[in-house]
């Protein structure tokens, strides 16, 4: 016997799939109620508007991309190796068909609002990135070790946009850039 999920956890992960795949914009109301197997009556009584949608699925699943490009807390890796083990998982998430970028920055780009709940919601996500690399620069014992996370962060996200722009896997490119900042950090 299988179970069915509940329409607001079937709305928020088709509304995730959806919108990552093809962005907010461009999914509407109809297609993403159809998608989800529930009636727009339904997604109205439980958010107010699609806006609402599009922060919500950010914030629920937002945290499983994010978890993806981090080592376990318990791997025994240095600061530096679980710095690049983010740009080794870029890398490799580069490399599948299913890579269509960052979800974050695709939404605040899509959404040109900066006062959007969704755009906060991925402002935040950014901001766990950007506070996950000051972190490990601290152990690194970087001198400027904010700085050095700012710049680790403006990799990954142009590493992801160049890889969906060109449509090609970064091929160790985001890796060897990260590996020369931190060497001359």
């Amino acid at each position: 016997m299988t179970s069915i999920a509940p329409p607001r956890e079937r709305l928020l992960r088709a509304a995730a799939e959806l919108f990552y795949a093809e962005g907010a914009p461009s999914v509407g109301v109809e297609r993403l109620c159809q998608t989800a197997g529930v009636s727009k009556r339904s997604m109205y009584q439980l958010f107010a508007t699609k806006d609402d949608v599009i922060a919500e699925a950010l914030r629920t699943h937002g945290p499983v991309t994010v978890a993806g490009y981090f080592p376990d807390a318990e791997a025994d890796m240095s600061a530096r190796d679980r710095i690049l083990h983010v740009f080794a998982r870029l890398e490799e998430q580069s490399s599948t068909a299913s890579f269509h970028g960052c979800p974050f920055v695709n939404t605040a780009i899509e959404l040109h609002d900066p006062s959007h709940p969704a755009s906060g919601v991925a402002l935040g996500f950014k901001q766990q990135l950007e506070s996950y690399f000051l972190q490990h620069a601290e152990d690194l014992g970087a001198p400027d070790p904010a700085f050095l996370a700012a710049q680790l962060t403006m990799l990954f996200d142009g590493a992801a946009v160049r890889a969906v722009m060109r449509a090609t896997p970064l091929n160790g490119l985001a890796l060897r850039a990260a590996t020369q900042l931190l060497a001359v950090a």
